[in-house]
């Protein structure tokens, strides 16, 4: 026996994967049952059923009628899986080194066009040119666009699965399926002995002309197209390591259904200190735990609390000073940066010198944040915007509140969970240097080179003294 017991061809709609198919199923002990798991049909047009499972079956238990797939076939059985299908069946394929992986693409716009003339003309597929049904839709630039997204993030989901699990995949382009050598390559991929003689032709190609004939405004759509991103010219890669959910941080007290996800290095110590105004802070959760708070205070409102990321920076900034919580970035300093920090309790000899630091420890946190160093990257110096998908992992939380405006957030919070609204209590002492004695451009240009990602999806601007 061969590595692979099955295979799966990744696909989409007007992609070539019928034709494919029909060709697959030409070979001795290989056969493909369409889209097996369509959420309106099951395996083609005309199915009532299949192995034994109705539609609403097999939707009720998909891993159930995978097995059966393959216990009833006599070789590789396969199908092919679109990324609007189960999405649970993407999961117990994608990883099973044993399933063999068959990645069919073609032109995003030849793609989207054919697909918009199969729509308005309603012919899906064409086995005779005498019923060829001719239409030229309109091209949509933002339809288009929107699938483009939706197919790409889906493609980079699927590599990125094959690229963990170590495996990789027969790629096929729309192009290729008509040569006869790439399609006995991707048998030999298989591990069947068999090969195709000729190729089936039972499938027509249904719109043969030019993209720009096809459609009703192809001036629009070269206009159009000439602002998509096609290479992702714009994206900027993020090098910061994904984070956890943090739940043993999350805070709660006895007395107030309102549960706060601390952002390091933010204004946690003055939220502890309200929380604890409505009843003792509970212990640290973990994730049962959590559950069963949740379960008893119906209703509750999960938030956490935007700093401004200069002011942010300067807290973690001064809180390393005091506590020295990652003993390496001193290290780190000296050495790459020929920064010398004073000894853990002692202070700057100044305030330029302290200023000082702070400028070396922002581009430190520049670094580390575009991936230069091998330092671990601490929450302390996160993005906030790292640190709340971390949280979405397991909950995002309700309400996302700006320290600028924390009692009027706090006041909101408390009136949607029907408790009093408890004074905010004063800020706790301040650093050596408060930052508005040590504020400049040149700080702010600092703090946005590093944490530039919170400066625009939170909308920050120049911190304000």
């Amino acid at each position: 026996m061969g590595r692979f017991t099955s295979f799966v061809i990744f696909a989409e709609m007007r992609t070539g994967s019928n034709f494919l198919e029909a060709n697959i199923n030409q070979l001795p002990g290989v056969h493909s049952y369409g889209e097996a798991f369509n959420p309106y049909l099951i395996g083609g047009e005309g199915n009532d059923g299949l192995f034994g499972f109705s539609l609403a079956a097999r939707d009720a238990d998909p891993a159930s009628f995978l097995r059966s797939m393959r216990a009833h076939t006599k070789g590789l059985a396969g199908f092919r899986f679109f990324s609007d299908h189960d999405a649970r069946v993407f999961d117990l394929v994608v990883d099973d080194p044993t399933c063999a992986k068959i990645i069919l693409t073609r032109n995003q716009l030849e793609s989207y066009i054919s697909w918009k003339i199969a729509t308005e003309s309603d012919q899906w597929w064409l086995a005779d040119t005498k019923h060829l049904q001719t239409v030229r839709p309109r091209f949509d630039l933002a339809e288009f666009q929107a699938r483009l997204d939706a197919t790409q993030a889906f493609q980079r989901k699927l590599v990125h699965r094959l690229q963990i699990s170590g495996q990789t995949a027969f790629y096929i382009d729309y192009d290729d399926v008509l040569d006869l050598e790439v399609l006995n390559g991707l048998a030999a991929f298989l591990g069947v002995e068999a090969r195709l003689p000729k190729l089936n032709f039972d499938f027509k190609k249904q719109n043969p002309e030019a993209v720009a004939d096809k459609v009703l405004n192809p001036k629009e759509m070269q206009a159009g197209l000439a602002r998509v991103d096609w290479f992702s010219i714009h994206h900027t890669p993020n090098f910061e390591p994904r984070r956890q959910a943090a739940v043993p941080q999350y805070v709660a007290s006895e007395g107030a259904p309102l549960l706060f996800m601390p952002l390091k290095s933010g204004p946690e110590a003055r939220l502890r200190k309200w929380l604890q105004s409505y009843g003792a802070l509970l212990p640290g959760f973990d994730r049962q735990s959590l559950r069963k708070w949740k379960v008893a205070h119906p209703g509750l409102r999960s938030f956490a609390v935007l700093r401004h990321p200069l002011a942010r920076a300067y807290a973690a900034y001064c809180d390393y000073l005091e506590k020295d919580w990652m003993p390496e970035l001193r290290l780190h300093l000296a050495e790459v940066h020929k920064f010398i920090l004073p000894p853990k309790g002692q202070g700057f000899a100044s305030a330029d010198e302290f200023r000082a630091g702070f400028k070396v420890f922002l581009e430190l946190s520049r670094h580390m944040l575009n991936g230069r160093t091998g330092l671990k990257m601490p929450p302390q110096i996160a993005t906030q915007g790292a640190l709340l998908q971390g949280f979405g992992q397991l909950q995002a939380p309700d309400h996302l509140l700006r320290e600028d405006r924390l009692a009027e957030g706090l006041g909101f919070l408390a009136a949607e969970t029907g408790i009093a609204a408890n004074p905010l209590p004063r800020e706790p002492e301040s650093p050596p240097y408060a930052l508005a004695d040590l504020y400049g451009p040149d700080l702010e240009e600092f703090g946005f080179e590093a944490y530039w990602r919170d400066y625009e999806a939170f909308g920050f601007q120049e911190w304000r003294r």
